[in-house]
């Protein structure tokens, strides 16, 4: 039944992916373009690509997501798409009047060879591109990278809006990573609660987790404003949560306009989100917040009350790089054992920092980078463990083990409400633990015969 074909013997793949563990560039740079108010994300290829990008999206986060595409016909695919991009354009600020357009490219029109910002420098010369509007792009063939570098690349576009007028504006930037829009308020939240003064981007709070008003708006009210992103260049500091998803924005803003940068894992959990903390306290030049020390108490607390049902349990984890190591690192520090982590993005760097995390773990951890969920679960064959944690598609691999499963990550299919709730920070931290408790004891439950079936655990 489903994965049960999945043998358990391993052999050595080099060509061929199994149920990946990623999807595509371009959905990555839709998502990010999300995250800037008033923008319009396209889809420089074909209807079919772009009707793919939105649906995934729409369907994790259970909102309408509008973008507009090139419409690649037989024509385009030979030609290139210069002149359906032209015309998209024109379109586009004709019909819809966004603020900006953040543009991607998909296997299609990397392949033919299609200039973006060639493209864009043509629009404003024919008058394309009305005076005050915006246009950015990013480079996202499908056969490379993931949905990561996808959201990377439409981050990294992000900074070509900012400018260094040479007066410091006292901000700081912060780029969140590829997280929920709840996750992005509370990054906002904890750093109002320090006193930093900062720049979030891109932020779809309030984009992709608004309210039902019964009110219709083409762009909703949140996301980064232009006049923030152009802000950038002036600030005082970047920090970047996530080798993968933010360092390369963060850098090339100090190339561009020596705005220093510093890289930090995303606050999933205990320590990372200590180290956020300690960045911005020491940023702002003041001591943490009576409000902060309370909230890092009560995860403590709850560590501590929980510590019994996590010890030495073995975990197989499954995501994107970035939200791996962070809880990998988590996990770790609460005396579990994650023994199984693959995700579908490349980079030995991933590998190395998920060996060095798991270091002094009584097991030895099976890591992979550029990896597949078939991989994973012959792995989980081999070595049977006592929880996953991953995105909707491990539901299979649970099912056919009979493993208990933690819903987390991209994409989420299958429940509602992740975009509400977020799992950065301390107050993020209580509700991982209160996730991963309550599917262990629901399992315990189920297993205890009547004589153990307790009322209290």
């Amino acid at each position: 039944m489903l994965l049960r074909h999945t043998p358990k013997e391993i052999s050595e793949r080099s060509a061929l992916t199994i149920n990946p563990a990623k999807t595509c560039q371009p959905i990555g740079a839709m998502y990010a373009a999300l995250g800037i108010h008033g923008c319009l994300p396209h889809s420089h290829g074909s209807q079919g690509c772009c009707a793919y990008h939105r649906s995934t999206l729409t369907r994790h986060y259970k909102e309408p997501v509008s973008a507009g595409t090139s419409s690649f016909t037989e024509g385009a695919s030979v030609f290139g798409g210069q002149a359906n991009m032209m015309q998209a354009i024109n379109n586009i600020f004709t019909v819809y009047d966004p603020e900006i357009i953040a543009a991607h490219t998909t296997c299609l029109s990397e392949t033919i060879g299609d200039d973006l910002k060639q493209v864009r420098k043509k629009a404003i010369e024919e008058g394309k591109l009305p005076k005050g509007k915006y246009m950015i792009s990013a480079a996202t063939p499908s056969y490379v990278g993931s949905h990561v570098t996808g959201f990377s690349s439409m981050v990294k576009a992000m900074t070509d809006l900012a400018e260094n007028t040479g007066k410091k504006n006292g901000k700081i930037n912060i780029i969140p990573g590829w997280v929920e829009p709840a996750d992005m308020e509370e990054i906002k939240r904890l750093t109002t609660l320090v006193g930093v003064k900062s720049i979030l981007f891109p932020d779809t709070s309030g984009v992709l987790n608004g309210p039902l008003s019964g009110e219709y708006k083409m762009f909703p009210d949140g996301g980064t404003t232009i006049a923030e992103l152009k802000s950038t260049g002036d600030s005082i500091g970047t920090i970047a949560l996530g080798e993968w998803c933010s360092a390369e924005a963060a850098r090339e803003l100090d190339k561009l306009h020596k705005v220093p940068c510093k890289v930090l894992d995303m606050p999933f959990g205990l320590k990372a989100t200590d180290r956020f903390i300690d960045a911005l306290r020491t940023v702002a030049g003041v001591t943490v917040p009576d409000e902060i020390a309370l909230e890092r108490g009560q995860l403590v607390d709850l560590i501590s009350d929980m510590h019994q049902y996590f010890y030495q349990k073995k975990v197989a984890l499954v995501g994107d790089p970035d939200q791996l190591i962070a809880m990998t690192e988590f996990l770790v520090s609460i005396d579990m054992c994650p023994v199984h982590v693959v995700t579908g993005t490349p980079g030995k760097k991933f590998e190395r920092r998920i060996k060095e995390i798991t270091k002094d773990m009584p097991y030895e951890v099976n890591v992979k980078a550029k990896g597949d969920m078939f991989l994973l679960h012959q792995w989980i064959k081999n070595e049977p463990v006592d929880l996953l944690i991953g995105n909707t598609y491990c539901k299979y691999i649970a099912r056919d083990e009979d493993i208990p499963f933690v819903r987390w990550g991209f994409p989420i299919l299958d429940r509602q409400g992740h975009q509400y709730f977020p799992t950065v920070g301390y107050k993020g931290g209580l509700r991982l633990l209160e996730k991963i408790l309550g599917v262990l004891l629901d399992r315990k439950d189920r297993d205890s015969p009547e004589q153990s079936f307790e009322l209290v655990l």
